[in-house]
């Protein structure tokens, strides 16, 4: 199934690994085969990785940025979900964190890293931080 990006101007994003900017236009691309999309608010630098969410996030970013080696945060992945899970009570959050877990478990980094963010706005919430 093709993927569909509609790109703003100047926006950017990575593709199997390449970072690619969009000129000064809107413009679409159309993905025809798999590949490793992720648009520029989704990539987290390293120096923003600061809070637990945030700490699980990171490596399943990383696992599908850079799925062939993936074994090599797969061990950091575990073990900051097992941290996050340990200090949550809300059975709705941990319900999230389950899936998250079981993308990982199937290879499916980009669907566990879209719940990654619902586990980074929750904790934002509960924090009083702002979105971005």
């Amino acid at each position: 199934m093709p993927l569909k990006l509609s790109l703003k101007p100047g926006e950017r994003f990575v593709l199997n690994g390449a970072v690619v900017q969009n000129g000064d236009r809107r413009c679409s691309l159309v993905l025809q085969n798999k590949a490793s999309v992720l648009r520029e608010k989704d990539i987290m630098q390293s120096e923003e990785v600061d809070s637990p969410a945030r700490h699980v996030y990171f490596p399943v970013m990383m696992m599908y940025l850079d799925e062939a080696g993936a074994d090599k945060y797969y061990d950091e992945f575990l073990r900051r979900m097992t941290e996050f899970m340990s200090a949550i009570s809300n059975p709705n959050v941990l319900a999230e964190c389950v899936v998250v877990s079981k993308g990982i478990m199937v290879k499916e980094y980009y669907k566990a890293l879209m719940g990654c963010r619902k586990l980074i706005d929750y904790e934002d919430e509960r924090l009083g931080r702002k979105p971005e």
